[in-house]
This record gives structure tokens, C-alpha cells and sequence, in this order.
């Protein structure tokens, strides 16, 4: 379930691939209605998300798969760290996200401006500043090639 501003903002039912107690993965299908089309990348029916959240890490990285298993990228979430109660993995959406393309070339910082609005800083400093250490740190992975032993 991903939370934003104290609310569901989705709940979705995925495959429970790995909990080491510090990193979950899971698998799930896109769980949108219909086509989201970014410009940059599209998410449609039959798109595969590997998602990967951590108990200690401010952030979630979500492998994009298309219906044929064409790697489309990576959708980075920064979160406060992730909860796990029984079946049920809840995040905190932070606002920030990071785009990187399959071949990584794309990276893209995303919706700072919804951040910057979220009054954050103002009402919890320490978690906006985690926030966004969080995601200087998703991007200087994509840059340097990092996400591979990140996911391993």
C-alpha cells in the first residue's frame, strides 16, 4: 500500500519474492488503469514492476518490465522507510521520484515541485532533509552505474 499525506493513495496485491528482513522485494503487475503515459516512458496493462523497498533506506526502487520483458527502466519513489505488517507493505510517498531509462542514459529528477509544496520541510525538516539526501543518492547510483548491486 503507498501512502501520501496520511492516505491510501493505492493499494495493490503483489508476489512476495524476498524479505532478508532489511530489503522486501515483490513483483506486481502495473496497477494503474490503462496507459500512463510520462513522455519519457510508458506504463501500460501487461508491464511487470520488480519492486524493491528497504526498512533503513528512504526510498524504493521499482524495475519496469514491459509484457514481453523488454527492460523499460527504473521508477524510483523516495518514502520513509518501508513497514511490513503480516501481508500488508506500506510506504510513505515523499513526492520526489527519479526516472532512469534501461539503458541510462535518461536520468530525470521528478516532481520537486510537488515537493517543495507538500510543506515538508516546514513540518518535518529532518524528513525532508532525509528526503532528499535520499534522492541525491538514488541519482548518483543511476550516474555511476550503481543500481545493479543496489538490486542484487
Amino acid at each position: 500500500m503507498l501512502v501520501k499525506a496520511g492516505r491510501t493513495k493505492i493499494r495493490y496485491a503483489g508476489e512476495l519474492l524476498t524479505d532478508d528482513g532489511t530489503r522486501v522485494a515483490v513483483r506486481a503487475p502495473w496497477a494503474g488503469s490503462g496507459v500512463r503515459d510520462f513522455g519519457f516512458v510508458r506504463f501500460e496493462p501487461g508491464d511487470v514492476f520488480t519492486e524493491y523497498y528497504w526498512r533503513d533506506r528512504w526510498y524504493a526502487v521499482k524495475e519496469v518490465r514491459s509484457a514481453t520483458g523488454a527492460l523499460k527502466g527504473w521508477y524510483c519513489d523516495v518514502t520513509r522507510p518501508a513497514a511490513r505488517s503480516g501481508p500488508e507493505l506500506v510506504v510513505e510517498d515523499l513526492d520526489l521520484d527519479l526516472w532512469v531509462s534501461a539503458d541510462g542514459t535518461d536520468v530525470r529528477r521528478l516532481d520537486e515541485d510537488e515537493f517543495a509544496d507538500s510543506g515538508l520541510a516546514e513540518s518535518d525538516p529532518g524528513a525532508a532533509r532525509a528526503a532528499l539526501a535520499a534522492l541525491d543518492e538514488l541519482e548518483s547510483l543511476a550516474r555511476g552505474d550503481g543500481f545493479t548491486a543496489l538490486l542484487a
